[in-house]
């Protein structure tokens, strides 16, 4: 088990790709808290690691992206993203900054205050609609810095359907992951 301090407020745990576990802790918290906390959320942890291990073992034999693969792939998001966000950014009646396009292996969207956009360059092999709701759900950010009931709200009113996108990704997307060097 990985221990990470840092000015934070909370503390959380985490199952890495490789089953080891990260717990994030407030620097002040003691080392006996932590254990108490781990221990707390052991039958979790040790859920969690049995999902991933059997996730792992299923897909350990799919061939990964290639360099060339993905260099592809960022090519034609940054193509397709930009069309789609200057879309949907005149829909919900905000503006952005700049899109960048990368090979993420933890997120397939994000947005910052400043409205700068990051989007997995993976994207492109899911389908459109999917597409469509991360480019929703981060644009969204930029009135709604959160996942509040207001954020939700927001996306619902745009895409009314988002939940079956949101459900593909969390059951596909890592499939799509897994393949990344």
């Amino acid at each position: 088990m990985q221990i990470i301090r840092s000015k934070r407020k909370t503390i959380s745990v985490e199952i890495k790709r490789d089953l080891s576990v990260l717990v994030r802790a407030p620097l002040s918290m003691s080392d006996k808290k932590i254990a108490q906390f781990v221990a707390r959320k052991s039958g979790w942890i040790n859920k969690h690691i049995e999902k991933l291990r059997q996730h792992n073992e299923k897909n350990a034999g799919q061939s990964k992206f290639t360099d060339e693969e993905i260099q592809n792939l960022a090519q034609k998001a940054r193509e397709i993203l930009l069309q789609k966000v200057r879309h949907y950014a005149s829909v919900i009646g905000v503006d952005f900054n700049r899109i960048t396009v990368r090979n993420q292996t933890t997120r397939w969207g994000s947005c910052s205050a400043k409205g700068n956009l990051n989007f997995n360059c993976l994207l492109m092999l899911t389908p459109p609609e999917v597409i469509d709701y991360v480019v929703v759900h981060e644009l969204c950010h930029l009135k709604e810095l959160n996942h509040s009931k207001r954020f939700w709200d927001e996306v619902r009113s745009i895409l009314p359907d988002y939940e079956q996108n949101k459900k593909w990704l969390k059951e596909k997307g890592s499939e799509l992951i897994d393949r990344l060097k």
